[in-house]
């Protein structure tokens, strides 16, 4: 499923760093991604998760029903409010809807990610019945050629309008995300009018891919091959007025040369803190095998904790911290990721490092050209 990131996170270093780190561990989790499972009924270029629908192995990994309203039902004691139901896609869950309910019951307000492929009546029932917080549809292409060229499906494109018009028929609001690939870049403008003709308001898209989960080489020089360079993807974000301003905003927050970027990064003897972004701030996320992470993207091994053997509270209250108290004193990220001005309009973070380099702490050039890229646009 797709993570789209289109509104930029403030990451300007704050006073007093390692008090406020230490009180970031103790904040309530207000939301949480809960991958149901990691199959999907697509084969998209760029997908950094899916594995085929009927993967056996994945099916027999997946949280139960029991397990996912226990995990959910702690997170609401820990004060969870929102929840995203994602993929793989969802609605391959033959439980899908009581998993739906459940979490519903739980007092949450339930948003879904899904291609709309498998959109059922009983689907747009089920939502018109206990209407989601969102209801997202990914869109690879406006047309069946260009669609199916990134799905890699014949007929998905077919199964994609028919699922969009059953819940638009039925009441059921959506809203609607794209990638920009270079499989689908030349048809934006046809995605974008799509989009806006059925919904009356903008689309998000998002133009940066990460790279796969489960670190499969091949696939990864797939999706490398759909990433856009940074002079094509700031010329398609420049030419939408919302990601404009969204780009702007980040720059307005840039840090100065006044500012004392290294006590503001947390440098001392021990090197510099990695995680500087809102990740374990209030929010986390729970793989389809129960595996905890402070954000969706987050895979580096030490940096899990297993809920099918342990708690949500003992993740959220010992092992959260320890994650966040993660220092680097190697001299690249030192001298550059740490104290870069450029953090906001970068794509860098721990995460997306390890799943590009096997490190969470290093520099990633092709994340740099396109925040070069972004600041030279923004200044004029």
């Amino acid at each position: 499923m797709d993570s789209v990131s289109d509104e930029f996170v403030e990451r300007r270093p704050l006073p007093e760093f390692d008090g406020w780190r230490r009180a970031r561990g103790r904040r309530i989790p207000l939301s949480f991604d809960l991958e149901v499972t990691a199959r999907c009924n697509n084969d998209c270029r760029h997908c950094y998760i899916n594995l085929p629908a009927d993967d056996r192995e994945a099916a027999a990994r997946e949280l139960s029903l029991e397990e996912i309203l226990r995990i959910a039902g702690e997170a609401v004691e820990l004060g969870a409010v929102w929840c995203l139901v994602t993929g793989g896609e969802p609605l391959l869950r033959r439980d899908f809807a009581a998993i739906y309910s459940g979490l519903t019951s739980l007092g949450l307000l339930v948003s879904v990610f899904t291609n709309a492929c498998l959109v059922r009546d009983e689907h747009v029932r089920l939502f018109r019945d206990r209407p989601p917080r969102n209801l997202e549809v990914s869109v690879y292409g406006a047309t069946r050629d260009t669609y199916e060229r990134v799905t890699r499906r014949p007929g998905s494109f077919g199964a994609f309008r028919r699922g969009v018009d059953r819940l638009l028929e039925g009441g059921v609001p959506v809203r609607f995300k794209a990638m920009a690939l270079r499989s689908n870049v030349h048809e934006l403008p046809e995605i974008a009018a799509f989009c806006r003709a059925r919904t009356g308001r903008s689309f998000r898209f998002d133009p940066l891919l990460h790279l796969r989960y489960d670190g499969d080489a091949a696939r990864n020089d797939e999706i490398r091959a759909e990433r856009l360079s940074a002079d094509e993807i700031v010329a398609i974000e420049q030419a939408d007025e919302e990601r404009r301003e969204s780009l702007r905003r980040g720059a307005d927050t840039l840090i100065g040369p006044d500012d004392d970027s290294v006590i503001a990064c947390g440098e001392d003897a021990r090197g510099a803190v990695l995680f500087r972004c809102g990740a374990g701030t209030s929010s986390f996320a729970v793989s389809d095998d129960g595996r905890f992470r402070l954000c969706s993207s987050l895979w580096q091994p030490d940096t899990l904790y297993d809920l099918r053997r342990g708690t949500l509270r003992g993740a959220w209250e010992e092992h959260v911290p320890r994650v966040l108290a993660l220092r680097s004193d190697d001299p690249s990220y030192l001298a550059r990721c740490a104290r870069c001005a450029l953090v906001n309009l970068c794509l860098w973070c721990p995460a997306h490092a390890y799943l590009e380099t096997g490190r969470l702490d290093a520099p990633v050039d092709a994340f740099c050209a396109v925040a070069q890229a972004r600041r030279r646009a923004v200044e004029g």
